[in-house]
């Protein structure tokens, strides 16, 4: 149900999306483009001829076009890559979380690839070539380094502070991992007992230690089936030794469960992503 909705609102979107291109009205086109997102950008993208795609990409917002071309399948970045100068590249990726940076790394030209490292300060090169280290239909490949840690000693009110602190938080964020002083994983702290337990109480009291870890070898769709059948919002990976590496967001999973369903389609139509 979810899925004939979604398509559904896509099909509207192209009508109208069409019928402003079609009539020249590039004002109505900004507007349309204004109110979606990266991500509804993408199936639109997709959707079009390659003459009206660039069309469209010359209009959006440059503050999502990162967006859109990690959203977007291989041939469509492709295509978007090639129309899109080095330097509006480099400004167009830089902001993206280092999963998704990852992701599309090796689809952008070599120069832009060296002048976005050159960019990076250590600490994200690092979380970068970590990610890199492991095949991309992997557990490794789908997480993100950069994620929020605690001490299972100190109380819920510290662990408030530190957050208050720290201001920016993942935009997928229902808990936060508990590691000892050597990285390794030990439990997590659901973001609804931080909030309603008593201020006092230690991190360890509310420690849930049963939350489902995801092996860093982990094949995605092994991945996406243990989101699916636990209903996970977030899952931290973890390497042999137990280390705490990183976590996957069920947006990454949705992600996918979209591009096996996509190409299981197209592979039955005798189609490539293109076509």
């Amino acid at each position: 149900m979810a899925e004939k909705l979604h398509e559904e609102k896509t099909a509207r979107h192209l009508d109208r999306l069409s019928e402003a291109l079609d009539s020249g009205t590039q004002h109505r086109v900004r507007q349309l483009l204004g109110n979606l997102s990266g991500a509804e950008v993408g199936d639109l993208l997709e959707s079009l001829p390659i003459t009206k795609r660039l069309a469209v990409w010359e209009m959006t917002d440059p503050e999502l076009d990162g967006d859109i071309l990690v959203e977007v399948n291989d041939e469509v970045r492709a295509t978007l890559i090639r129309d899109t100068s080095p330097e509006d590249l480099v400004d167009d990726v830089l902001d993206l979380d280092i999963d998704d940076l990852a992701e599309i790394l090796d689809d952008l030209p070599d120069a832009v690839i060296s002048k976005v490292l050159r960019s990076l300060d250590r600490q994200d090169r690092e979380r970068l070539a970590q990610v890199l280290a492991y095949p991309e239909d992997s557990a490794g490949g789908l997480m993100d380094p950069d994620v929020l840690t605690i001490r299972p000693d100190v109380s819920l009110d510290v662990v408030l502070r530190y957050l208050r602190v720290r201001g920016e938080l993942p935009e997928v964020f229902d808990r936060l991992f508990v590691v000892d002083r050597q990285g390794r994983y030990l439990g997590s702290l659901k973001l609804a007992d931080l909030l309603t337990q008593e201020p006092s109480d230690r991190v360890e009291v509310h420690m849930d230690k049963s939350a489902i870890i995801i092996p860093v070898e982990m094949p995605e769709n092994q991945v996406a089936m243990e989101f699916e059948h636990h209903d996970l919002v977030t899952a931290p990976v973890i390497d042999e030794q137990n280390h705490l590496l990183g976590m996957i967001t069920v947006d990454d999973v949705v992600d996918v469960i979209r591009d096996e369903a996509e190409h299981s389609v197209l592979t039955m139509a005798g189609l490539d992503e293109e076509d």
